[in-house]
């Protein structure tokens, strides 16, 4: 169905235009499209289409996965990286049965442990050598380069014990031989943070950036808070990855004010905090910005930087040619009370809205879950 958007602002786009044509076959028409449905966006800011860079959507394949679904479209996303839920053994079933079949854009971090997070923290997917196949591995990213975006490793001592740092090194191996990005998720050592950042590299991603947990966040020490502030200025991706215990606002307020600021805001959607502490991206951008993001940034992080990662383009969205993908939204006023992940309390003075999504040429409602 051709649509006729009007009555917007816009956001993150270069050189939008006063009203956006979309043709039948969901591109940006460079003028009118006959019999277009008109679209009166109300006054909302039009964004390119938000992104969430970590969420767990292979839903029958792990015992915490969500539909992609309940993390996309519905609540105002229309692209998303599965952080990990598959490793080398299903992930063609990730693949044909979620990244195929969905109208958001899903791409994936393919886990270094072969099993993926079938039983989540109840049979850790690294637990000793036997639990990581290189070559098979390297076989499964090199025939699915369309749709992986990384390697994924979960470097903390729940999943990992004594074997600390190997793992880790292993996965950044791979990554380097595919020419990819490693995502590290940082929490309880072994290892210490230190070990994990010693191994990154420019385009490499931190997810659990704001952790509170002690011996693994990144205000731990002084020394360790500098060396996390460098390696972001040379080029690795700091992540927020809320999650059900990786987000702390002190952690985050404290970091802000001393000028680290995260590459990108994501969920760790899954479904022990899809009903709380995280709800959504919206609950979790409302977050950030009460914590001192600035809102242009907030924007950026569900934007142009993580959508550059799943090879999406953002600021060049409302240009002839390009598939519509976009996010309507609001900023309101807010009086709510939310929690991070360990419990602290906080009141947001505002809370960003998703209204609907465009994608090609098909226009959803949306709107925020969480409390």
């Amino acid at each position: 169905m051709a649509l006729h958007l009007i009555n917007y602002h816009p956001l993150g786009l270069d050189n939008a235009p006063d009203e956006i044509f979309v043709g039948d076959d969901g591109l940006i028409s460079p003028g009118p499209v006959p019999g277009a449905e008109t679209v009166d966006c109300g006054g909302s800011y039009l964004s390119p289409g938000w992104c969430d860079l970590h969420v767990h959507v292979w839903h029958g394949g792990t015992d915490i996965s969500i539909r992609a679904s309940e993390a996309g479209r519905a609540t105002g996303v229309t692209a998303m990286a599965d952080a990990g839920s598959a490793g080398e053994a299903a992930f063609h079933g990730l693949r044909e049965y979620v990244i195929e079949a969905q109208q958001e854009t899903v791409r994936a971090f393919l886990n270094i442990g072969s099993i993926g997070l079938v039983a989540c923290n109840r049979v850790p997917e690294l637990i000793d050598l036997r639990s990581v196949d290189v070559d098979r591995t390297l076989e499964v990213a090199e025939a699915n380069r369309d749709v992986i975006c990384g390697i994924k490793v979960r470097a903390s001592g729940v999943i990992s014990g004594a074997w600390g740092i190997t793992p880790a090194k292993i996965a950044k191996r791979v990554a380097e031989i595919l020419n990819l990005p490693l995502m590290v998720h940082i929490g309880e050592p072994p290892p210490l943070i230190d070990e994990v950042f010693d191994i990154l590299s420019e385009g490499d991603i931190v997810t659990h950036c704001f952790n509170g947990k002690r011996a693994g966040s990144i205000r731990d020490t002084a020394a360790l808070f500098k060396q996390a502030k460098q390696l972001s200025e040379n080029g690795v991706r700091m992540d927020i990855g809320h999650g059900v215990a990786s987000f702390s606002f002190d952690t985050a307020r404290d970091a802000l004010a001393d000028g680290l600021k995260p590459f990108s805001i994501s969920t760790d959607l899954h479904l022990r905090n899809i009903g709380g502490p995280v709800y959504d991206l919206a609950t979790t951008m409302s977050k950030l910005l009460a914590v001192g993001m600035d809102f242009d940034e907030v924007i950026a992080a569900v934007t142009e930087r993580p959508r550059s990662v799943l090879g999406l383009g953002a600021r060049n969205g409302a240009a002839p040619g390009q598939k519509a993908d976009f996010t309507l939204f609001d900023l309101k006023d807010s009086q709510a009370e939310t929690i991070d992940s360990q419990g602290a309390r906080l009141s947001l003075d505002q809370l960003f809205e998703p209204r609907l999504t465009v994608l090609g040429a098909s226009v959803q409602k949306a709107q925020r879950r969480g409390g």
